[in-house]
């Protein structure tokens, strides 16, 4: 797989496509609008130009990345060895994007997902070849975090997952592999972090600053809600809400009316300035 096309321009997609440019691929980038590209762009260099300042990065392979990324909103254009979406977390809208996918592409184009929740068996039910429906799953901020979940579905094949570990582990990443069960790994297994901190929250128990200090001083890198902030507060909340109900309304995952609170409001974190704290 030498070709790859990333389909939504968002934090985590540009994040990836920059993983993926940097490590020698051949790199689309592709969203609805410009604006949102142009944003992606800007993004890309930055983080690129600072790891140029960490000494983490050298010049010549700065540029060579920003030339092996190319940014289009032409859906025509996405044709490519591997096809990864960082969309909306809405199970209709993946299987109509993979759906339009498979028109274009060759059967053994592989169809990867960075689904945070949503079961790859149902994504992949109704999509031509659904063997080549796999779960790649990165964490924010993508080209930062090592860990990337591998999760097969029930039709995905063996040599497939097999193949996307490999390319991970080529990108410099942690791979696991993973089962498919909602949440996967550790979106069940953290989503308690954040669970538990808005029903501590909305108890009035602590203030956020004070549950975020408290956290941080026990060891973790970020409190609950500077995390969100970082993640997206609507992000978060779609995959709380998609695991409540995939998980049939377990208690144990009740979203938050908080966090709903914030989300009708735009207050989507770090991306929209504000969030549980203000950005400047």
């Amino acid at each position: 797989m030498k070709k790859v096309a990333i389909v939504g321009a968002g934090t985590m997609g540009s994040g990836i496509a920059q993983v993926f440019a940097l490590s020698g691929f051949d790199t689309i980038l592709y969203d609805l609008t410009n604006e949102a590209l142009e944003k992606a762009r800007s993004m890309i260099d930055k983080n690129l130009s600072k790891a140029v300042e960490l000494g983490k990065l050298d010049e010549a392979s700065k540029h060579a990345a920003q030339a092996r990324l190319s940014y289009t909103t032409q859906f025509e254009a996405l044709k490519a060895d591997f096809i990864l979406e960082a969309i909306v977390e809405k199970l209709d809208v993946k299987i109509g994007l993979f759906l339009r996918l498979a028109e274009q592409n060759e059967a053994t184009t592989v169809f990867a997902t960075n689904t945070s929740s949503i079961p790859i068996t149902q994504i992949a039910a109704g999509i031509p070849h659904p063997e080549r429906v796999v779960g790649v799953h990165f964490f924010n901020p993508a080209h930062i975090m090592k860990l990337v979940e591998i999760i097969s579905g029930a039709q995905t094949a063996e040599e497939v997952a097999r193949d996307c570990y490999d390319m991970m582990q080529q990108l410099g990443k942690t791979p696991v592999m993973a089962k498919d069960a909602p949440g996967f790994i550790v979106n069940r297994v953290a989503r308690h972090y954040y669970v538990e901190a808005l029903k501590t929250l909305e108890e009035d128990v602590a203030g956020l600053e004070q549950i975020d200090t408290l956290m941080e001083n026990i060891g973790f890198k970020m409190g609950p809600f500077r995390l969100m902030d970082l993640i997206g507060v609507d992000t978060n909340f779609s995959v709380t809400s998609s695991m409540y109900h995939l998980f049939h309304q377990d208690s144990k995952f009740r979203p938050s009316r908080i966090q709903q609170q914030k989300v009708d409001a735009g207050h989507h974190g770090r991306k929209s300035g504000r969030g549980f704290y203000r950005y400047e």
